[in-house]
């Protein structure tokens, strides 16, 4: 379900305010070739934060630097050199099983069935946006894949959402027409899945993105609306480089525990709610659907 809407409100973790980059990346290659070499679709590492705002029933913020890995699924085996590496112990590493269908296997063909399975025509270059692992530990609490068209143009995201419980669920964003998704619109989708004790399980959220690898420019904003008043925004952005050995350095040195702090942090979060009184909600049972739109 989606709406148009105006750039996100307040200033939740955003770029300059100058005119921003479409949602656009570079069109994969010809079939048989694969445009090594060129900047535009090979991964990359954006350093930025992220936002969280609480409104209701009590307010509550905190914001973190951070780090984040921008993946082109169609050249991802080109950024596996030095410290980082593809399905193997590194200081960095990116494993297949971690994201998709968490079976090992390579996870570009799984998005394709799955947006296939959709009706979503997305037949260009898919960007996966996640942390790695560092010395052999992550926890993604979302990680978005950009899905474009074969022109180049964001039609469709999926957020692979985890909970400290060890499930997960996706929620796929697309317009229904299959237009391009552009950095002004809004995309809804009903909360089915149990992220948060401190959150029940209803009403919707609402995502804004801004994925321009060109630009090195990213956003990916998500609010919690319920039923009808702005419960929470949160937000993650940063500006991208290419993957390289001296800014994986650079993000070792800057972030040594970075995964590990991700799982600390949320935690340390959960004790400062409950200091607020804020309302406990029980873990409902998962829900029966994997992916819902």
């Amino acid at each position: 379900m989606t709406a148009p809407a105006g750039p996100p409100q307040g200033r939740a973790s955003q770029p300059s305010e100058r005119a921003q980059p479409a949602n656009r990346v570079h069109p994969l290659p010809p079939e048989g070739g694969r445009g090594e070499g060129t900047p535009l679709n090979t991964p990359r590492i954006a350093f930025g934060q992220v936002l969280h705002r609480r409104l209701q029933p009590v307010q509550h913020a905190f914001r973190y630097p951070v780090f984040f890995l921008l993946l082109p699924l169609s050249q991802l085996e080109t950024g596996s050199s030095g410290i980082f590496s593809i399905n193997r112990r590194n200081l960095f590493s990116f494993w297949y099983a971690d994201h998709g269908a968490r079976d090992g296997s390579h996870p570009l063909p799984w998005i394709r069935g799955l947006l296939a399975r959709e009706g979503v025509v997305a037949t260009g270059e898919v960007w996966l946006q996640c942390f790695p692992r560092m010395l052999g530990y992550v926890f993604n609490p979302v990680s978005f894949w950009y899905c474009h068209s074969a022109e180049g143009e964001l039609v469709a995201v999926l957020a692979e959402v985890n909970n400290t419980f060890g499930e997960r669920h996706n929620y796929l964003l697309a317009h229904p027409d299959g237009r391009p998704i552009t950095a002004q619109d809004r995309l809804n989708a009903r909360k089915i899945f149990h992220v948060s004790p401190f959150m029940p399980v209803r009403g919707s959220y609402h995502f804004a993105f801004r994925h321009a690898p060109e630009a090195g420019e990213h956003l990916a904003r998500v609010d919690f609306i319920e039923p009808a008043e702005n419960q929470l925004h949160t937000a993650i952005s940063g500006r991208s480089q290419p993957l390289t050995q001296s800014a994986l350095w650079r993000a070792f040195l800057a972030y040594p525990w970075m995964t590990l702090g991700v799982m600390i942090r949320i935690h340390w979060q959960a004790l400062r709610l409950l200091a607020k009184r804020v309302p406990f909600f029980r873990k409902p049972e998962p829900p029966l659907e994997e992916t819902t739109r």
